[in-house]
């Protein structure tokens, strides 16, 4: 199933965003109200409160008055710490109740307010951030519920920045304007993206190839492989020795594939192949067949596993590589050596973009790949001789 994290900071209209994917068919998982059906009336949760807090927390119904928790319970640090101590993994067990009882084919769309500032941006194959300008977010508290004005900006302060957002989020939704574009642009992400990625991500289904296409550089490469690679890293857990943005991607300045190329360096390929079932769950499923660098030592090949996203949106080819061989250290100095040395990086340029038109027309980019890399083979001895005049390690 795909797991879609949607966040956003109060009064950012993040209702509008869950009530049009649910009606679109996801799964919807809403914390909050999560948050309240454990600690109703005759649930452990209200009982473990009124046994740390005291029978004073309770209304004359015997619900819980949550003003007279809030005064409790957010004293001081640790009184937030006893909350926070009862309630999240009650929250965290129900949530993963609902998540198991939905279907293998669903779409899940957990609704998580505090997404960002608990770090989970890596539990879900994608992060959706619904956001509003700030004045626009106040208004509607004012207006909607009720807030005094210094009360709401104090909870928007309270709440992380747009730029800490930011950084989490896969697809980024302005919701300060009519509903109506907003709904629209949901449409279109449930039918372009979601749909398709769940579909990737079940199926173990790789992009369709195509032919090789240059962009310029986007300023935005290092920050969409941050992303990816954060959950390559949750995937990998102790398996993973280091995971990094490599190629043409990972070169300020110079055109590229939009393809991010990632690498996971890891012990053994035995450890490569422990993995492949986790990172295809984790929406990287792994491409059959044999996959291999041309060895530098002599001759021959280093072998590797190849993973590739899953996300219609984002292609994203993975190479893991074991320490077994030199492969995932050149990867890394090829990388470092054009960032070093801009008369290499516009002559791989040259290459790329006489090979591609070369190409454009074939539909895939086997031999485009196989005529660049001679190329970027003749580049590794001059490369060695760079690492070794200026002491560059991985």
């Amino acid at each position: 199933m795909l797991r879609v994290g949607l966040t956003g900071g109060i009064g950012a209209g993040k209702s509008t965003v869950a009530n049009r994917l649910a009606e679109h068919g996801a799964v919807l998982v809403d914390s909050d109200r999560i948050a309240r059906e454990v600690v109703e009336p005759g649930t452990e949760g209200l009982a473990r409160l009124v046994e740390e807090f005291g029978p004073g927390i309770l209304a004359a119904d015997g619900s819980l008055d949550r003003p007279a928790l809030a005064a409790k319970a957010f004293a001081d640090d640790e009184s937030r710490r006893r909350l926070n101590a009862i309630v999240h993994p009650l929250v965290g067990a129900r949530t993963g109740e609902l998540m198991a009882a939905a279907r293998p084919d669903a779409v899940i769309v957990h609704d998580i307010p505090l997404l960002v500032e608990n770090g989970l941006a890596t539990a879900y194959h994608l992060v959706v951030v619904v956001d509003a300008p700030v004045e626009v977010r106040v208004r509607r508290l004012v207006s909607a519920r009720g807030m005094a004005e210094d009360d709401a900006r104090a909870r928007i302060r309270a709440q992380a920045s747009t730029e800490q957002r930011r950084a989490v989020a896969d697809v980024w939704l302005d919701n300060g304007g009519a509903e109506d574009v907003v709904l629209a642009e949901v449409d279109a992400l449930w039918a372009d993206r979601l749909v398709p990625f769940e579909a990737n991500v079940r199926l173990r289904r790789p992009r369709p190839p195509r032919s090789p296409e240059i962009a310029e550089y986007d300023l935005t490469w290092p920050a969409q492989a941050e992303r990816v690679l954060a959950r390559v890293r949750a995937a990998a857990g102790e398996l993973g020795v280091r995971a990094d943005h490599i190629g043409s991607t990972a070169v300020p300045g110079l055109p590229a594939k939009d393809i991010l190329d990632l690498q996971l360096t890891v012990s053994t390929l035995d450890d490569a192949d422990t993995l492949k079932e986790l990172l295809g769950d984790a929406g990287f499923p792994r491409l059959d067949g044999d996959w291999l660098d041309d060895a530098q030592d002599g001759g021959g090949t280093w072998p590797k596993r190849l993973h590739v996203g899953a996300d219609p949106r984002r292609a994203v080819n993975l190479h893991v590589r074991s320490l077994e061989t030199p492969a995932w250290r050149l990867a890394l100095l090829f990388r470092d050596f054009l960032r070093a040395n801009a008369a290499e990086r516009d002559d791989y340029r040259d290459v790329k973009l006489r090979l591609a038109a070369a190409h454009a027309a074939d539909g895939t980019v086997e031999a485009y790949a196989y005529e660049k890399q001679e190329w970027v083979n003749g580049v590794f001895a001059r490369a060695e001789k760079w690492a070794a005049a200026t002491g560059w390690t991985p």
